[in-house]
């Protein structure tokens, strides 16, 4: 395990993530972060360079993340700049000044270098399935547009219009005036047709994009309707949607608000308050062009994909496509990994559980493959618990798992998984308990109540956890369903494991409304134990 940094030296604010880097998987943990809006581009509209005093808090907010990394054990820092430091005319004397002065260097990147490196932040965080997707990442000096499909990128392009740049060059009035506003929309409009026109040009007939949205504006904008929406800011807006209507609907408030007022929204910081409304015109005609009606959020973006162009070039990562292709199979394992959890275990229940998903599904349920893979996910995890405590496991398993950071679900998928560990042992759910009032409709409580009994008599099927069943057959017949079973060993009757079905059975018997019956078989029809 090595643990490095990288640093995103931008136009509003530098921004560090500290990873755990784990090469047999390979996939790193964020251990630790640090973010300063230190507007490092502020003031170089009127003469081509970085002010002395952004500067200065640059330097002083690149210590404190010197600092941090240091605390944090750190092997190595990759830094990066990007638009502000590369459009200035002193902008290597900045470079050179922190070189010297903190002996950190960074490597200042193009617009399209900047997209790419987003492109692998955001394919270390969301499953494409080979489908095409625009990514959009507002900085405050530039605009990334993206489309890739999880192989390499398709087209690549870096517009010069920002949250920051655009709220110097043409808001003077508070609130903004029409005069100004419909200005600004003019000329955001104007600079994005060519980079969307040749976005769309890379397209085939027919094809719709999703659309994933990046970094601090645009988390910023979501947040806003995600307070307004939930009554309470979240905790994480990782796959948090917003409609074009809604986003026009929250611009018309802006515009109507002071920077004070602004400051005062729920989810809303003085220093974003200040170039939120030019931020939302961008997003707000970069979906109008590229005719999408709604936007995904990702929290991985620039930061996260140096982290993997750095582990590319270590050889760590063979190619892109490989990196991409199970995303969510991946950060399940890496967080099996980082709590100790016996895989050779979690692997044989796991498949248990998706033996016996697919064998009753079509009779007993019509779950799909989300919910197949939910299940898988929770039988690896089920017995993370144990890393904080053998007693009440299931409960600190649950608690692990809401707040590990897995990627490539939704907030309601990682919802359902935790859930999903919570109730592997003998109880069902219950309506009192707070984790699972936070399931938010009957179909995901439902998916929880049905998979968690499945998930129970997988657990069972390894009680002695030394593998004695080798396989297993479901057999349906009217309101009976025997479940035959293959011992590993000959001469082992099971005794514990068939025990320990007898016990757990109960909550699989009213959930699904039949009679489960166990046999020992001295041979059984080959199962179908296809791994999640």
């Amino acid at each position: 395990m090595q643990t490095i940094a990288a640093i995103d030296v931008g136009t509003n604010s530098i921004h560090m993530v500290v990873v755990k880097v784990n090469p047999e998987i390979p996939a790193f943990n964020i251990i630790d972060t640090e973010k300063s809006t230190v507007r490092l581009g502020e003031g170089s509209k009127d003469t081509g360079k970085l002010h002395p005093d952004a500067i200065a808090r640059a330097i002083a907010a690149l210590r404190r993340c010197q600092e941090v990394a240091a605390a944090c054990k750190v092997e190595q820092i990759q830094a990066v700049a990007t638009s502000a430091v590369r459009e200035a005319l002193n902008g290597r004397t900045f470079i050179r000044a922190v070189e010297s002065e903190l002996g950190l260097k960074i490597n200042v990147i193009s617009g399209p270098e900047e997209a790419r490196r987003i492109y692998l932040g955001v394919l270390s965080g969301i499953e494409f399935n080979k489908k095409p997707h625009v990514i959009v990442d507002i900085g405050g000096g530039s605009t990334e547009l993206i489309l890739g499909d999880g192989q390499d990128p398709r087209s690549l392009s870096s517009t010069k219009v920002g949250a920051v740049r655009l709220t110097e060059e043409y808001i003077t009035t508070d609130p903004v005036s029409t005069r100004e506003f419909e200005r600004l929309q003019a000329y955001v409009r104007g600079m994005l047709e060519w980079p969307v026109e040749e976005l769309r040009s890379h397209l085939s007939p027919g094809e719709i994009p999703t659309l994933i949205g990046t970094s601090g504006t645009i988390e910023s904008i979501l947040k806003l309707h995600a307070c307004e929406v939930m009554g309470a800011c979240p905790t994480s807006l990782h796959g948090h949607v917003l409609t074009l209507d809604d986003l026009n609907e929250l611009i018309r408030k802006l515009r109507k608000l002071n920077y004070e007022e602004r400051c005062k929204m729920p989810g809303m910081t003085e220093r974003r308050a200040e170039i939120i409304l030019a931020g939302a015109v961008i997003l707000a005609e970069t979906m109008t062009l590229l005719k999408l009606d709604s936007i995904t959020t990702c929290e991985r973006a620039l930061r996260e994909g140096i982290v993997v162009d750095w582990m590319m070039k270590q050889g760590l990562i063979e190619d892109r496509l490989r990196y991409q292709g199970s995303v969510r199979e991946r950060s399940v394992m890496n967080l099996a990994h980082q709590y100790h959890v016996e895989l050779a275990t979690a692997e044989r229940i796991a498949d248990f559980a998706v033996a016996l998903f697919d064998q009753t599904h079509g009779a007993l349920h019509d779950w799909g493959i989300d919910e197949r893979h939910s299940l898988w996910a929770a039988a690896i995890l089920h017995n993370c618990g144990h890393y904080i405590s053998h007693s009440a496991h299931h409960k600190h398993s649950y608690y692990l798992i809401r707040h590990g950071g897995l990627l490539g679900y939704t907030d309601a998928e990682v919802e359902i998984i935790a859930n999903l560990a919570r109730y592997h042992r003998k109880g069902p759910p219950k309506k009192k308990h707070e984790n699972y009032q936070n399931l938010v409709n009957k179909t995901q409580r439902r998916i929880v109540d049905q998979l968690s009994a499945i998930l129970k008599l997988a657990v069972a099927l390894d009680r002695r956890q030394i593998g004695a069943i080798e396989s297993l057959h479901c057999e349906m017949e009217e309101d009976t369903i025997t479940l035959h079973l293959q011992a590993s060993q000959a001469d082992d009757d099971c005794a514990l494991e068939l025990w320990s079905l007898d016990m757990k059975k109960a909550c699989f018997e009213a959930e699904f409304d039949v009679t489960l019956v166990a046999q020992l078989a001295e041979s059984a029809p080959s199962p179908d134990l296809q791994p999640a």
